[in-house]
């Protein structure tokens, strides 16, 4: 049994995990593993927003980050996502992932002005920018499953053996290198800026991000309809909780996409993309609320009455960002959309 936590992160602890050493969890699961000389891994989700039907001009965008991804410096992984929002407009996203600053660094100055500049300030279609570039030590991953990893992972260099630190409530954070020394508490908060048409969100210091992920296209008639009569539909309110009345509890905004695939149908992939003002305030909602205790029941039932033969594959991925890892920006999207959702009410102050 290996930890999660890989051995060059690894340190003497001032802050303890929430089980025993001799702890034995019940099922398999396994994190992904990057190479020692990794320092940081970028994640950058590229929006489109827009009523109705796409239009020409929204097919032009998503070609158009598809060509910018393509370039020089590009990720080295990237998908694409889409939903309709709270407010009834849908909204594509692609999501790109690095794990070289430098790289990344290069070829962000002339995307973002590409893609959120003043050429696309008049097409009348929303767009954002929104990336964390975490250090290593601040970001985890978890799978269900050795042989498909699912974003930032795709970049690791190989997966784990099978790992202790899971199957438990404080798991997500046993498993960041950081909560060995930090208990990554938030300091400040969301404010947002005007640079002309775009709307800078400036967060705060460890700000969290989670995705969480389902795949079922390998699960055959009787386990999908299981999955998708009994499970999706208690994950789907639980994300339409956090979607429209998550700001209390510490979510600032929550979307539940569906993967779609290079000629944008949908695939029989999902996952939940949210922003939260603490790991502390995501764990919270996790253990103990409603919503979530339901989806919990749900995927415990299915599991257990499955057992081993579940084909369902499932993963996340969690960061706690520092205040310098952190990147928003908004143009002529709606008010909800993203961390602009967590400002709603703040005047905003030029650059």
């Amino acid at each position: 049994m290996e930890s999660a936590i890989p051995s060059h992160l690894q340190t003497a602890r001032s802050r303890h995990r929430r089980v025993p050493d001799d702890y034995a969890p019940p099922y398999p699961s396994f994190v992904a593993r990057h190479k020692p000389a990794v320092v940081n891994v970028i994640m950058a989700y590229f929006g489109l927003q827009y009523r109705g039907q796409p239009t020409a001009t929204v097919t032009e965008a998503l070609e158009q980050i598809a060509e910018l991804f393509a370039r020089a410096n590009g990720p080295a992984h990237w998908d694409r996502a889409q939903y309709v929002d709270q407010a009834g407009f849908a909204n594509v996203v692609s999501v790109a992932y690095w794990d070289d600053v430098a790289r990344f660094d290069a070829w962000f100055e002339l995307a973002r002005e590409a893609w959120i500049g003043s050429d696309a300030a008049s097409d009348g279609v929303g767009r954002f920018i929104e990336v964390l570039r975490p250090h290593v030590a601040r970001y985890e991953t978890l799978f269900s499953s050795l042989d498909r990893p699912e974003g930032v992972a795709v970049l690791a260099d190989s997966m784990s053996g099978e790992v202790q630190e899971h199957a438990y409530w404080g798991g997500m954070r046993d498993r960041i290198a950081l909560s060995q020394t930090d208990a990554m508490v938030p300091a400040g908060e969301p404010r947002a800026v005007r640079d002309g048409a775009r709307i800078r969100i400036i967060a705060h210091d460890n700000l969290c991000l989670i995705r969480s992920g389902q795949d079922w296209s390998d699960t055959e008639a009787e386990e999908r309809k299981m999955y998708l009569d009994d499970v999706e539909p208690v994950l789907r309110e639980g994300m339409d909780f956090l979607r429209d009345d998550g700001v209390p509890i510490g979510c600032y905004a929550n979307r539940y996409m569906r993967v779609v695939d290079a000629q944008g149908q949908p695939t029989e992939k999902s996952y939940g993309q949210s922003w939260w003002k603490s790991l502390a305030a995501l764990e919270r909602w996790a253990e103990s609320h409603p919503t979530h205790v339901r989806i919990f029941g749900a995927a415990m039932k299915y599991l257990s009455t499955l057992g081993p033969n579940a084909k369902l594959r499932l993963y996340h991925e969690v960061t706690v960002a520092a205040a310098d890892e952190q990147f928003f920006e908004y143009l002529n999207c709606h008010e909800r959309t993203g961390m602009l959702n967590a400002v709603q009410g703040v005047t905003m102050k030029p650059a």
